[in-house]
């Protein structure tokens, strides 16, 4: 099993004790994700639905590549991998308060 660093969003930092990096050990994402649970109980319910899907506005990248185009929750991780975890944010002004 790999030993992986995964950066932790400023939102998410509240369940990891402040931390914005933090070590996994993991052989692939679905894995990860657990791993990250039973360290930082209630991290898996912010990142996957209640069917353990990754939730939609939740991007996960491992080495800058973003696992939906990758093997999704069964990307394989490798020592030394970086794996960073990026919330979707939507905003702006609409075409009528521009």
């Amino acid at each position: 099993m790999a030993t992986i660093n995964v950066r932790i969003p400023q939102p998410l930092q509240k369940l990891t004790q402040g931390k914005d990096v933090v070590a996994a050990e993991a052989a692939d994402v679905k894995a990860l994700i657990d791993d990250l649970e039973s360290k930082f109980p209630g991290i898996k319910d912010r990142l996957c639905d209640e069917g353990g899907k990754l939730r939609r506005f939740i991007n996960i990248y491992v080495n800058e590549e973003d696992v939906r185009f990758l093997q999704g929750e069964k990307t394989v991780l490798k020592e030394g991998d970086e794996v960073s975890i990026i919330p979707a944010i939507a905003g702006g002004a609409s075409p009528a308060n521009a």
